[in-house]
Protein backbone atom coordinates (compact mmCIF):
# COMPACT_ATOMS: atom_id res chain seq x y z
CA UNK A 1 0.00 0.00 0.00
CA UNK A 2 1.32 3.11 -0.72
CA UNK A 3 2.50 5.79 1.11
CA UNK A 4 -0.66 8.57 1.58
CA UNK A 5 2.25 11.10 0.71
CA UNK A 6 2.87 9.28 -2.31
CA UNK A 7 1.82 10.39 -5.56
CA UNK A 8 -0.66 7.54 -7.60
CA UNK A 9 1.93 5.68 -10.34
CA UNK A 10 0.36 7.68 -13.21
CA UNK A 11 1.39 11.10 -11.55
CA UNK A 12 4.62 10.71 -10.88
CA UNK A 13 5.49 8.67 -14.30
CA UNK A 14 7.49 10.43 -16.47
CA UNK A 15 5.98 9.14 -19.99
CA UNK A 16 2.32 9.36 -18.35
CA UNK A 17 3.16 12.95 -17.64
CA UNK A 18 4.61 13.81 -20.84
CA UNK A 19 1.40 12.27 -22.95
CA UNK A 20 -1.09 14.01 -20.38
CA UNK A 21 0.71 17.27 -20.90
CA UNK A 22 1.14 16.90 -24.74
CA UNK A 23 -2.41 15.70 -25.35
CA UNK A 24 -3.91 18.30 -23.20
CA UNK A 25 -2.02 21.09 -24.92
CA UNK A 26 -1.87 20.02 -28.36
CA UNK A 27 -5.77 19.88 -27.99
CA UNK A 28 -6.06 23.35 -27.55
CA UNK A 29 -4.10 24.36 -30.10
CA UNK A 30 -5.15 21.59 -32.72
CA UNK A 31 -8.60 23.33 -32.67
CA UNK A 32 -6.97 26.68 -33.97
CA UNK A 33 -5.54 23.91 -37.03
CA UNK A 34 -8.84 22.38 -37.91
CA UNK A 35 -10.74 25.86 -38.14
CA UNK A 36 -7.70 26.88 -40.65
CA UNK A 37 -8.78 23.86 -43.37
CA UNK A 38 -5.61 21.55 -42.24
CA UNK A 39 -5.83 18.24 -40.62
CA UNK A 40 -3.72 17.77 -37.88
CA UNK A 41 -1.08 15.58 -39.76
CA UNK A 42 -1.06 18.39 -41.76
CA UNK A 43 -0.03 21.11 -39.75
CA UNK A 44 2.46 18.48 -38.12
CA UNK A 45 3.78 17.84 -41.87
CA UNK A 46 3.85 21.78 -42.86
CA UNK A 47 5.18 22.88 -39.30
CA UNK A 48 8.33 20.00 -39.23
CA UNK A 49 9.14 21.41 -42.92
CA UNK A 50 8.91 24.76 -42.31
CA UNK A 51 12.70 26.34 -41.51
CA UNK A 52 14.29 23.07 -43.03
CA UNK A 53 15.81 22.48 -46.31
CA UNK A 54 14.02 19.32 -46.80
CA UNK A 55 13.88 15.89 -45.32
CA UNK A 56 13.78 12.31 -45.97
CA UNK A 57 9.67 11.01 -46.10
CA UNK A 58 10.68 8.66 -43.05
CA UNK A 59 12.53 11.24 -40.69
CA UNK A 60 9.16 13.52 -41.66
CA UNK A 61 6.90 10.47 -40.34
CA UNK A 62 8.98 10.38 -36.88
CA UNK A 63 9.24 14.33 -36.07
CA UNK A 64 5.12 14.49 -37.40
CA UNK A 65 4.29 11.08 -35.39
CA UNK A 66 2.71 9.64 -38.09
CA UNK A 67 3.43 5.95 -40.33
CA UNK A 68 5.34 6.28 -43.19
CA UNK A 69 2.51 5.48 -45.42
CA UNK A 70 0.24 8.02 -43.96
CA UNK A 71 2.54 10.52 -44.66
CA UNK A 72 3.16 9.92 -48.38
CA UNK A 73 -0.53 9.85 -48.52
CA UNK A 74 -1.22 12.94 -46.89
CA UNK A 75 1.99 14.39 -49.06
CA UNK A 76 -0.03 13.11 -52.43
CA UNK A 77 -2.98 15.43 -51.42
CA UNK A 78 -0.56 18.05 -49.95
CA UNK A 79 1.58 18.16 -53.55
CA UNK A 80 -1.27 18.32 -55.17
CA UNK A 81 -2.88 21.59 -53.04
CA UNK A 82 1.18 22.83 -54.05
CA UNK A 83 1.81 22.75 -50.53
CA UNK A 84 5.15 20.43 -50.67
CA UNK A 85 7.34 19.03 -53.27
CA UNK A 86 9.35 15.92 -53.65
CA UNK A 87 12.44 15.43 -54.79
CA UNK A 88 15.13 12.96 -55.02
CA UNK A 89 17.93 12.72 -52.44
CA UNK A 90 21.51 14.33 -54.05
CA UNK A 91 23.52 11.49 -53.61
CA UNK A 92 20.86 8.28 -53.00
CA UNK A 93 18.02 8.12 -55.37
CA UNK A 94 16.32 5.62 -53.41
CA UNK A 95 15.39 8.38 -50.91
CA UNK A 96 12.70 10.60 -51.65
CA UNK A 97 12.71 13.96 -49.94
CA UNK A 98 10.16 16.74 -49.40
CA UNK A 99 10.35 20.45 -48.52
CA UNK A 100 7.95 23.13 -47.82
CA UNK A 101 7.32 25.37 -51.09
CA UNK A 102 6.29 28.82 -50.89
CA UNK A 103 3.14 28.60 -51.33
CA UNK A 104 3.14 26.17 -48.49
CA UNK A 105 4.96 28.97 -46.61
CA UNK A 106 2.10 31.84 -47.25
CA UNK A 107 -0.52 28.77 -45.80
CA UNK A 108 1.24 28.07 -42.66
CA UNK A 109 2.07 31.09 -42.00
CA UNK A 110 -0.51 32.31 -39.92
CA UNK A 111 -0.54 29.20 -37.95
CA UNK A 112 3.17 29.37 -36.81
CA UNK A 113 1.75 32.81 -35.17
CA UNK A 114 -1.07 31.68 -33.80
CA UNK A 115 1.27 28.53 -32.78
CA UNK A 116 3.43 30.97 -30.86
CA UNK A 117 0.98 32.65 -29.07
CA UNK A 118 -0.09 29.59 -27.77
CA UNK A 119 3.04 28.43 -26.57
CA UNK A 120 3.28 31.40 -24.68
CA UNK A 121 -0.04 31.27 -22.89
CA UNK A 122 0.89 27.66 -22.18
CA UNK A 123 4.29 29.24 -20.62
CA UNK A 124 3.00 31.99 -18.91
CA UNK A 125 3.09 30.35 -15.73
CA UNK A 126 6.47 29.94 -15.78
CA UNK A 127 9.99 32.22 -15.58
CA UNK A 128 12.14 32.76 -19.22
CA UNK A 129 14.59 30.23 -17.50
CA UNK A 130 12.06 27.79 -16.41
CA UNK A 131 10.95 28.00 -20.24
CA UNK A 132 14.01 27.33 -21.62
CA UNK A 133 15.10 24.64 -19.58
CA UNK A 134 12.50 22.76 -19.89
CA UNK A 135 12.48 23.07 -23.78
CA UNK A 136 16.31 21.90 -23.48
CA UNK A 137 14.75 19.29 -21.25
CA UNK A 138 12.52 18.13 -23.75
CA UNK A 139 15.04 17.75 -26.84
CA UNK A 140 17.69 16.03 -24.92
CA UNK A 141 14.99 13.66 -24.22
CA UNK A 142 14.23 13.26 -27.54
CA UNK A 143 17.43 13.12 -28.65
CA UNK A 144 18.65 10.30 -26.62
CA UNK A 145 15.44 8.79 -27.61
CA UNK A 146 14.76 8.89 -31.04
CA UNK A 147 15.44 6.37 -32.99
CA UNK A 148 18.44 6.37 -36.15
CA UNK A 149 16.44 7.00 -39.06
Amino acid sequence: MPNSTELPFVDDYLPALLAQASTLISEEFHAIVLTSGFSVSEWRILATLTGSEGMSIGGLAQVALAKQPTVTRLLDRMEARDCVQRYAHDSDRRITMVRITLHGRQIVGDLIVQAKLHEQSVLRPFSAKESKVLKATLRKLIELHRPIA
